[in-house]
């Protein structure tokens, strides 16, 4: 455990003024208590406003995750968890809920120095939507069930549904609160047992949900976390014959690492959200100030560090000059700064490979020959800020109209017809999400049946909703987080059939 100051004294981090936040939990959580690693070593993880160390955090590795597995299979074959109705483990589940409100401001906190999120979104976002889908998975953990089978013949069949066993967990650094939720709430429901390794990026508020977790009385074992590296405690997940299914959010590139790491062990279940270059298709009848607006928020929106982020937008050549302008305006106009700040839209990319990253996609859209519209510079003097930045004369095979840059780059291009944005829209090896904004209804329903995206926003974005099913097509994975869909990763079916010879009817 380790401290750095206190939340909401005000007293200085690392770069003069900065208020950063008291931080509790540094070691690895196994069988409900916090422990070193096994070698004893830690690492860094570091405030992006400044680039300074926040704190050590004990590291994970091969024999912590073996550990950790060893505690969520013994929770699993002989604890409470998976025999609890699901009446009692939704009773739990509502619990952790009512904790994460108690100490949303402080979570927030924690995820603003360690992400880069904005303070003031956290707790009106991020935090309120990590306990709905608790709340949500909680109901419905007493209403998992199987069906009756009409089977021919002098027999009765029936369906059972199980949890599949311990799932591992790999999340992200973009949402570390809402994330580890999107993961381990449809688990929990399930009544499996979980083993969770955080990024490297953004460890600390997932190792207080488990803290909060023992609190909301989830029995020792259930929930295990173990901050680490991928190609260590992460690989170590993938590849252990004990862990029956692993749900991984990340690159595409990781993606493959982990299906190759289930099939050559214990062929176990494996579903992968993965990158996206999500379209945003703006036409010529759209409210252009509301189009704006959305484009704006869908790319810029956490620094762009989001994989549904509108990072190619499409408009109509009729209102594509006025849109130029005021998109160019509205940029300008969005405030980059310290995340704690209440005035500010948009923090500091996560840490220094993700900066460098990002600069490096703005040159090579330079060099390719798209026009820099605005931005595309660091600013300030210390930290990873980056300017809200806009390209134009964009061309579907440039790189950065093909590649994920996960930050604050908006590629702007020009279409005619419905079919041309069809098709550009369908330009890419991902398809995870687009947006549409028209007012005409059949424009609507024809774009929205016509790309391939696994979430289709009309006249919004960002439209999330604990209800409905999220996950991608082609490169951007499979499998579903969100909806009563989701739970089903983590079940399995089992079909029994009994003979009845004596039944009176069949």
């Amino acid at each position: 455990m380790g401290s750095t100051g206190e939340f909401g004294n005000g007293k200085a981090g690392g770069g003069g003024g900065l208020v950063v936040p008291e931080i509790k939990f540094t070691k690895l959580f196994i069988n409900g208590e916090f422990v070193d690693a096994v070698s004893g070593k830690t690492f860094e993880t570091r405030d992006p406003r400044t680039g300074d160390v926040l704190v050590h955090v004990a590291e994970a590795d091969k024999a912590d995750v073996d550990l950790a597995v060893k505690a969520a299979r013994e929770a699993f074959e002989h604890g409470k968890w998976p025999r609890m109705s699901g009446y009692e483990r939704g009773r739990a589940m509502n619990k952790l809920a009512d904790l994460v409100e108690q100490h949303a401001d402080e979570l927030a906190a924690l995820d603003g120095a360690d992400a880069g999120k904005l303070l003031s979104l956290g707790k009106i976002i991020d935090m309120p939507a990590a306990a709905q889908m608790l709340r949500y998975y909680a109901g419905a953990a007493d209403k998992i069930h199987g069906e009756s089978l009409r089977v021919a013949g002098k027999y009765q069949g029936y369906t059972l549904k199980e949890p599949i066993g311990v799932v591992g967990v790999i999340i992200p650094w973009n949402f570390p609160t809402m994330m580890f939720f999107l993961k381990v709430s449809p688990a929990l429901a399930a009544g499996c047992t979980i083993v969770v390794k955080p990024a490297e990026q953004t460890p600390l508020s997932a190792l207080y949900y488990a803290h909060l977790a023992k609190l909301a009385g989830i029995p020792d074992g259930v929930i295990n976390v173990v901050p680490g590296f991928g190609p260590t405690a992460g690989a170590a997940i993938s590849s252990h014959m004990d862990v029956d299914s692993v749900a991984f959010t990340g690159s595409a590139e990781i993606g493959r690492t982990i299906m190759e790491a289930a099939a050559r062990s214990n062929l176990k279940m494996v579903s992968l959200e993965l990158g996206g270059k999500s379209p945003m298709i703006i036409f010529d009848d759209a409210d252009v100030d509301m189009a704006v607006h959305l484009s704006t928020l869908a790319i810029f929106f956490n620094k762009g560090e989001i994989c549904v982020a509108g990072s190619r937008v499409y408009v109509q050549e009729g209102i594509y000059d006025e849109f130029v302008k005021k998109a160019a305006e509205a940029a300008k106009n969005w405030k980059v700064g310290d995340p704690f700040d209440a005035a500010t839209n948009m923090g500091p990319q996560v840490d220094k490979v993700q900066f460098e990253r990002v600069l490096k996609y703005i040159e090579i859209g330079k060099n390719e020959g798209a026009t820099l519209v605005t931005g595309g510079k660091p600013t300030g003097d210390k930290g990873y800020y980056i300017e809200p930045t806009i390209f134009e004369d964009v061309k579907e095979d440039m790189t950065i109209a093909q590649e994920e840059i996960f930050g604050p780059v908006m590629s702007l291009m020009k279409f005619k017809t419905v079919e041309e944005a069809i098709e550009k829209a369908n330009c890419t090896k991902y398809g995870l999400a687009a947006g549409i904004v028209t007012k005409s209804l059949d424009i609507a329903n024809k774009v929205s049946r016509s790309v391939k995206a696994g979430t289709v926003w009309v006249n919004c974005y960002f439209a999330f909703d604990p209800d409905a099913p999220f996950g991608g097509y082609k490169m951007s994975g499979f499998g579903r987080d969100q909806g009563m869909v989701a739970i089903d990763k983590y079940l399995q079916v089992k079909s029994v059939i009994t003979a009845v010879p004596d039944s009176p009817w069949y």
